[in-house]
C-alpha cells in the first residue's frame, strides 16, 4: 500500500470487544483509528474530522437483526460527506441487506465473524481508490482555477478593448493562426497566453520565443532543434520550440526579425507541420497551434523584400490589433491596482492603493511604454512608498506628472505655459479623462460643443 500518510478509519460499532479487536488489528498495519459506539458518535466524527474508510456496523441498540440503524446511519453520513467510502458490517447477513446498502452508498460488505486478510485489503485497498480520486478531484479543481484565473489574465474593461477581447474569445477555441500587431509593452505575450488559456489546448504545452532576441545565426536551431555535431557547440542532441510545443500552442514574438533565410523552413512548418533538426535528414512532424506578434509593418517589410508575402498570409489568418494605453484610459486604474497586489505581496509590503491624485496622473500621463512601463511603476513605487498609499512622487514620473501637493502640481505646469497652452491642456486632459468623449469633455469643460470643436480645430486635436 503506496499511500502518502497512515489510513485514517473510522470504526462503529456497539460492541466494546469488536471495537478492541478491529483497532488492534488495523493499527497493526499501521493505519490510524477512531471508534463510535453509537450512531451519534459516528456522525459528530465524520462532521469533525476527515477519514479515509469507515467500518459501520448495521446494528445497535435499538434493534439488532435488521440492519435498519445502520442504514439510516448510512444516510445520515452521506450528507454530511457524500464521498466517505463507507464499508458495512454485520452477523445477519442477507442478499437484500447488502444490496439496500450499496444503494444508500456502501463500498463493500463484510460479514461476522471476518477474516482478518479481507478487512485488511479492504480497508487499504478503499483508501487507495479514495485518495486516487479525491487527487483526482484536486487537480481537475486546480486545472479549472487555474484556466480561469489565466482567463481573468487579460484586463480590459475600456470601451476600444471590448472589440479586441470579443474576437480573441471567438478564435481562440479555433486552430486559425492569429498575428497580434501592437506598440511595444501593450501585452502581446499576454494576448497570446490568453487565447491559448481558452483554446482547446489549454492543458497542454504554450512555448513562446522572441525572435528579436535571437543572436544572429541561432535562429533555426532554436525553431527546429539539432543534433550532435550539426555545429561546433552542438555537444548533444537538442529539441526546438516547434517539439517542445507539440499538441501545443507556440507563440512567436517579433515574429518580423525572423531572418529572411528561414522563412521558407517557417512557412513549410506551417503548412505541413514538418521539419528537420539542424544536421538531420530525419522529418519530423508536429502539431502545433501558432500565434505571433509583431511591433513592425509586416506589409511594409513584404514591400521592401525583408518579409515574404506567402508567409505573411499563413500568420494572419487572424489578425488582432492592441492599442496602447493611452488609448485604453479606463483600464489604467484597474492594472494599476492589479499590479500594485502582485508587488505588494511580492515584496511584503502592507500597501492598501492608490491616493487620488496619484490616479489622476496616472491617467494624464502618455505612457510611451504601455502595460509594460505602468507595471514597471507600480513596482518602483511599491519599493519606494513610505506609506499604505501611493503618492505622485512614489510613481517617479517626472515634473510634467505632477506632485502631491495639487496647488503645486498646477503651478509646477502652469510656470512656462502661456494662456492658450493653459487652454490645450486643460482640453487634452479632460478629454483623456472621458476617454474621448466629446461631449461630456463639452459639458466638463463648460463649453457649448460648437466652440468645443472650435478650440478643437485650432488647437489640431
Amino acid at each position: 500500500m503506496s499511500t502518502e500518510t497512515p489510513p485514517s478509519v473510522l470504526i462503529a460499532d456497539d460492541q466494546a470487544d469488536i471495537l478492541h479487536a478491529l483497532r488492534v488489528l488495523l493499527r497493526g498495519e499501521g493505519c490510524k483509528v477512531k471508534t463510535a459506539g453509537t450512531p451519534d458518535e459516528v456522525l459528530d466524527a465524520v462532521a469533525h474530522k476527515a477519514f479515509d474508510v469507515a467500518l459501520l456496523d448495521l446494528n445497535y441498540a435499538r434493534d439488532t437483526t435488521s440492519g435498519r440503524e445502520g442504514l439510516d446511519l448510512l444516510k445520515s453520513i452521506r450528507k454530511i460527506d457524500a464521498d466517505l467510502p463507507l464499508v458495512v458490517m454485520t452477523a445477519w447477513a442477507s442478499i437484500d441487506l447488502a444490496v439496500e446498502c450499496m444503494r444508500e452508498g456502501a463500498v463493500d460488505f463484510l460479514q461476522k465473524p471476518w477474516e482478518n486478510a479481507r478487512v485488511i485489503a479492504t480497508v487499504l485497498n478503499q483508501t487507495e481508490l479514495y485518495r486516487a480520486k479525491r487527487r483526482a478531484h484536486i487537480l481537475a479543481e486546480e486545472n479549472r482555477t487555474l484556466k480561469e484565473s489565466k482567463s481573468r489574465d487579460f484586463l480590459a474593461r475600456s470601451p476600444v478593448m471590448q472589440p479586441v477581447l470579443e474576437i480573441m474569445n471567438k478564435v481562440a477555441p479555433s486552430e486559425a493562426n492569429i498575428l497580434i500587431t501592437g506598440e511595444n509593452g501593450t501585452g502581446k505575450g499576454v494576448a497570446a497566453r490568453y487565447i491559448h488559456s481558452l483554446s482547446t489546448r489549454s492543458m497542454a504545452p504554450f512555448v513562446s520565443i522572441n525572435m528579436g532576441g535571437l543572436a544572429s545565426g541561432v535562429a533555426e536551431s532554436e525553431l527546429f532543434g539539432h543534433v550532435k555535431g550539426a555545429f561546433t557547440d552542438a555537444k548533444s542532441d537538442r529539441a526546438g520550440r516547434f517539439e517542445m510545443a507539440d499538441e501545443g500552442t507556440l507563440f512567436m514574438d517579433e515574429i518580423g526579425n525572423i531572418p529572411l533565410e528561414q522563412q521558407q523552413k517557417l512557412l513549410r512548418v506551417l503548412e505541413t507541420g514538418e521539419f528537420e533538426r539542424v544536421g538531420s535528414s530525419r522529418t519530423l512532424k508536429v502539431n502545433v497551434r501558432f500565434v505571433s506578434a509583431t511591433n513592425s509593418d509586416l506589409q511594409k517589410a513584404v514591400q521592401d523584400g525583408r518579409f515574404r508575402e506567402d508567409l505573411l498570409y499563413r500568420l494572419n489568418t487572424i489578425p488582432i490589433h492592441l492599442p496602447p494605453l493611452r488609448e485604453r484610459t479606463e483600464d489604467i486604474p484597474l492594472l494599476a491596482e492589479t499590479f500594485l497586489l502582485q508587488h505588494s505581496k511580492r515584496y511584503n509590503k502592507a500597501i492598501a492603493g492608490f491616493l487620488e491624485q496619484a490616479l489622476e496622473v496616472m491617467r494624464s500621463y502618455p505612457w510611451p511604454g504601455n502595460v509594460r512601463e505602468l507595471d514597471h511603476t507600480i513596482e518602483r513605487a511599491v519599493l519606494l512608498s513610505g506609506s499604505d498609499r501611493i503618492k505622485v512622487s512614489d510613481l517617479a514620473l517626472g515634473p510634467a506628472a505632477g506632485t502631491d501637493d495639487a496647488s503645486t502640481s498646477t503651478s509646477a505646469r502652469l510656470d512656462d505655459m502661456t494662456l492658450e497652452d493653459v487652454e490645450k491642456y486643460l482640453i487634452e486632459r479632460t478629454l483623456k479623462r472621458n476617454g474621448g468623449n466629446a461631449t461630456k469633455t463639452a459639458s466638463d469643460l463648460g463649453l457649448s460643443r460648437s466652440a468645443f470643436y472650435r478650440r478643437l480645430q485650432r488647437f489640431g486635436l
